[in-house]
Parts: C-alpha cells; structure tokens; sequence
C-alpha cells in the first residue's frame, strides 16, 4: 500500500535552498532514516509531510486512509495534568472505550457498564490498559499521578513517546509515525528497548536520528539529502557510507572531464568577436552548462592536521576518596581517579546517577562533601554542556568565532583562519556571514561545539555532545577526538559514538559506587549483561528449590492447567496452517511493495496499492486467528 507520494518538491527561505525537484514514494512497511547536515531541510521535509509548511513547488500525495503520526522534538503539553491524564488525552476509538469504561466502573447505572463492554469489545480496547501499562514501565514512568510541569526535559520526552507508542498502538487503522531525534534524553536501557520494540513493530517509520546503533537496527532504507537533492540507499548505515563514496568518485571524475572540456569551450567562446551572432546557441548553452560542473566544489575538508594544543604537565586531574551526596542519594563515595595524559574515558549510567555532578565537581563548579582534587596548573579545561550557548542575536557566526580569535594555532607554528577552522565543522562561506539567530538548532548546537574546541582547550568535558548533532558533524568531531593528544571525558549515551572514542569507562552503579572497566561502551554491557544474567540464574534457582520442597503439588497442578488447554485436533490443523501461510503471504506483501519503487504508472501503482491492501486485511484476520489459538 502506498502511504505517500511527493513529486518536484522545492523549499527555499529567502535566497537558501534546502531541496529542489525531490521526488519519493513512503510504501506500507518501510523503515526509512533521514541522514543530513544540520540546515540541509529535514525537519522542514518533515513539516512538509505534516501539513505544518507548504513546499514552494511540487505535489505531496498522502494516502487518505492512513493517519501521519509526528514525534517532535518539541513537546506541547498542559503542565497541570497528571500522567495518566495526558496519556489519556489520545481521542482514539479504543481509548475513548477505555475512559467509558473507568467511567462505568463508578456508576450505579448498570446499562452504563453494559454499554461501556460493548464499546470494550467493538473497539477491541481489551489489551490497550495492559500494553500502556507496559510501554510506561518500560520507559521508566511509575509516578502516574506526578503532575507534567513537576518533570524533567528527559522525563517529559519519555512519557511523551510512550503515548505515542500507544497511540499507534490503539489505532487499528494503518500508521506513518514520523519521528524526529527519538533517543536524545534516553537512557542506553530505554534506547535498546525502543530499537527492540520499532524493529520488530509492524509500522511504517520515517526517523530522524544520530544514533547509528539504533538506525542499523531499525531501519533498511536511508535517504540522503545533500546539495539540494535526495538520494536513495538500500541497507545498513556501512552501505550508505560506501554508496556515497562511490557517487562522490564518479562526481570527480565527471568534473574532472568537464574541466578538460571547459578549458577548450572557454578558449573558443574568447574567439568569438562579441558582436557575431553566429556562435552556436545550443553550444553555447552546453558551455554554461559544463561550466557550472567544473565549479562545482566537492572538496571535503580534512581534518587530518595536527593541532598544537597548550602544553600538559606532569600533573593533570587527580581525585582523592571524593563523596558526594543529595539528602539521602548517595552519588560518589570515596572516588578515586587519577587522569593522564592523552587519555580517553567514558562515564556512562542511568540518568541521575550523577555523572554531571562529578563533571562539575571537576571543575569546580559544584562542591563536594568530602575528599580532594588535585588540579595541574597546566590545565585549561574545554566544557560543552547541555546548556546551549549564550550569544546576541545579530552577531554573525564569523564575528562570533573571531571574538575568540582570528586564528586556531596548528604544528609547526602555523595556524588556520577562524573562516578555515568553521569550513572544517561544516560552516559554508554563506552561512558564516549569517546571523547566529537564523541558524537552526542543530546548527546552534554545531557553533557551540565549535567555540569550545576554538578555545584550544587541553582538557575536554563534553556532556552529551552527540544530542542534536547530525551524522556528518558528528563524523568530524569523532575524527578531531581521535587526533586530541589531550584529556577527554565523555558522558554519551550514543554507543557508537563511545565506541568510536572511548577507552575505558567510569560506571556509574548507583549508590556512591563506581566500577573502573577497562574497554569500550558496548564491551561494558556486554559485561553488565553477563552479570545480571548469573544473578538472574542464581535467584531463578533458588526460587526453584524453594517451591520444590515446600510445595511440589504447585508443579502438578500447572502441568495439569496446561493439560486441560491442549488444541482440539481441528484447531491444531488451522494453527498449523496459520503458520505455513502467514509468511507468504508477508513475503507476497513485501514482494509487491518493492515493485511499486521502481513503477511510474499511477494505473499500476493503484492496482498494486489495492491487491496489498488486501493482502494485509487477510493477514490482520489471520494473524488475531492465529493470537486465539496461542492463547
């Protein structure tokens, strides 16, 4: 079934084009990343798809029996209701049956209750309590009576995407959820459950995030938006990666011919006396043309130098039995650490562990209970927080830059230009004579990350640099890091980021304790898994043993509950048959849904739209079948 149909969009703001003559199908099914640079147009295309911003030119077609589903960065709620009231706040046909229903449970009108069953049962709204029930388990969400304007940024995120989760849940009717930067303010727990529950959801999901994790692992399809058009990628994160490379070889090999070819255009077009009108028209519109190849500037600004960073001493960073508490919240207790030159830690746990207190301990900003630190005098610290940055609104970002500094110092005496070191992070020449005030968030986030490095600092703290950064910015920041011969302490959940840079981590366990594990992020959690499944093991035996020897009739009468719900010979055939013919007929599904990418007849596409269309209602009887035979 196809979802959405855009053909030729164009979006400009004032003399800046975000994307021209883009052309895309959304199909039932897909899973589809956007990767971008900040200010590329994601979010506008996003907007676009909603209905919040027209497009300059060009048509967008959404399918009108599907129901487009954002999750924005931005969250819009009323700070005095509870929990429970905004995620009851869905006016879905299900949740609706669910309020009726809590409703009729206080009524003395005993039609009340029989019409609310009724609904129950028309609204199939039965599971909806329990899955929602679940999903806010899940995303750590228990105080359901805690007022909206009592939470945190992270928590408001949280309880915000579970209702969004139930939402499409409650809806029987088909979905495009569009969701934009998912994981920002979650937790690596949270995060891997969320990747669990979209990769295996049956939806269609256009995702904007930085997570390279969480995209390979729920989505196979990129689109790539750069220069102004939208390009197609098949697969992992690795393949688009290798398919870009490719298609930026064969651009510079087509430049590298029209450069050849625009020296002899250019020659002959000079011959030409200026009032002979005789020169070939068609030539020289090919001239112009070639013309504009040969100008075109693919040069990727390395980052391969190296830095002359302030000189580092002897002494860097040393904590000695460092405690810290809030109340009765133990956060560090007798932490030590001594920090080294060059070297590269992670500091991950659960939010509010009190990985950013420590950072600020460190430098000076908060104070601790007890204990020492030892800071060198050589040190110059670079802080990048979650913050933002502080700047005046009609400031240019080169102004901005160059307050600092004119130029960043590199090896050997040299330096680079405050222009030079922004083309490094991505700032065209255009954009850097612009005002800071018309940059878009992700830019803003971009420049601030810049101001920091600019200061040339020796000793970097970033909290969550990676939330709103896009993939290309952080690309290059990843590749800076690796090149800082100074100290780095990161507090990310991105864990590919981490990997990428980390060399040990402070883990923080809870309750005053830290654990110094040598190796990368995702070598952490493997540990941390490994070690909650030998406690899980422990408890499971001896729970076991417990229930064995003071009461063996329990095991009976389970195997004799299990015995009394075996399948009639008659339904053991039908579930068996549900199993051969659920996976064709998804295969079929999938089959047909490929053949609409490469189809440009409206004829066809409205034929293979149908026979998917019925398709996925036979599978929808099949699989609730199939559901009533497991039970």
């Amino acid at each position: 079934m196809n979802y959405v149909t855009a053909e030729n969009l164009t979006k400009s703001y004032g003399v800046k084009t975000l994307f021209k003559n883009i052309t895309f199908n959304v199909n039932e099914g897909d899973k589809i990343a956007i990767v971008a640079k900040n200010g590329t147009g994601k979010s506008t295309l996003l907007k676009i798809l909603m209905g919040k911003e027209i497009a300059d030119s060009g048509n967008v077609i959404i399918n009108k029996d599907i129901q487009v589903v954002l999750f924005d960065q931005e969250i819009d709620f009323e700070g005095e209701l509870s929990i429970e009231q905004f995620m009851m706040t869905l006016s879905s046909a299900p949740i609706m049956a669910l309020k009726n229903y809590h409703s009729a449970l206080h009524s003395e009108n005993p039609e009340d209750m029989e019409n609310a069953l009724a609904e129950m049962e028309i609204h199939k709204a039965w599971d909806l309590e329990n899955e929602m029930a679940n999903i806010l388990s899940q995303l750590k969400i228990t105080d359901l009576e805690a007022k909206m304007h009592t939470l945190s940024g992270g928590q408001i995120k949280r309880v915000a995407l579970a209702k969004l989760l139930v939402e499409t849940r409650a809806e029987h009717k088909h979905t495009l959820l569009i969701m934009d930067e998912p994981t920002n303010h979650l937790d690596v727990d949270m995060v891997e459950w969320l990747e669990n529950y979209l990769g295996k959801a049956r939806v269609t999901l256009l995702l904007v995030t930085h997570d390279r994790y969480f995209l390979d692992a729920v989505c196979d399809i990129i689109w790539e938006m750069e220069d102004q058009n939208l390009y197609f990628h098949n697969g992992s994160y690795a393949t688009y990666l290798e398919n870009k490379m490719i298609r930026e070889d064969n651009l510079n090999s087509t430049i590298d011919k029209a450069n050849n070819l625009y020296r002899k255009e250019l020659e002959w077009m000079r011959r030409q006396p200026k009032a002979r009108t005789t020169k070939s028209k068609s030539r020289q519109d090919d001239f112009y043309e070639t013309e504009k190849v040969a100008k075109m500037d693919t040069r990727k600004q390395s980052l391969e130098l190296e830095f002359e960073m302030k000189r580092l001493g002897k002494k860097i960073l040393e904590l000695h039995k460092i405690s810290k508490s809030f109340g009765d919240k133990v956060l560090l207790k007798d932490f030590s650490y001594q920090f080294q030159r060059g070297e590269k830690v992670g500091i991950i746990g659960k939010n509010g562990a009190g990985k950013s207190t420590l950072l600020n301990i460190i430098q000076g900003l908060e104070k601790y209970d007890s204990g020492e630190i030892e800071t060198g005098e050589t040190i110059k610290f670079g802080y990048f927080s979650q913050k933002g940055l502080k700047y005046k609104e009609d400031q240019r970002v080169i102004d901005f830059i160059k307050d600092i500094s004119e130029n960043f110092p590199i090896a050997n005496g040299r330096t680079i230009s405050a222009s030079q070191f922004l083309r490094l992070f991505l700032f065209d020449d255009q954009t850097q004579y612009s005002p800071i005030s018309k940059l878009s968030g992700g830019e803003k986030r971009r420049l601030h990350l810049m101001y920091v490095l600019y200061q040339n600092p020796n000793f970097l703290i970033f909290d969550e640099p990676t939330n709103d950064l896009d993939l290309p910015t952080l690309t290059v920041l990843e590749n800076f890091l690796q090149q800082f011969q100074g100290t780095l302490i990161i507090v990310s959940h991105d864990r590919y980021f981490m990997d990428r840079i980390v060399e040990h981590c402070l883990a923080f366990e809870g309750n005053g304790k830290i654990k110094d594990f040598t190796g990368n992020f995702t070598e952490y959690r493997e540990f941390e898994k490994k070690q909650d499944k030998k406690q899980d093991s422990k408890v499971e035996s001896q729970e076991v043993k417990v229930e064995i020897k003071a009461e063996p009739t329990v095991i009976v009468k389970k195997e004799v509950e299990v015995a009394a719900r075996k399948l009639s010979f008659k339904e053991k055939s039908e579930l068996d048959k549900l199993n051969k013919e659920i996976p064709e007929f998804e295969k079929k599904r999938e089959e047909l849904a490929n053949s609409l990418n490469n189809e440009s007849d409206y004829d066809v596409i409205a034929k293979i739209s149908e026979e998917i269309q019925k398709i996925s209602d036979n599978l929808d009887e099949m699989e609730l079948r199939w559901l009533e035979l497991q039970e």
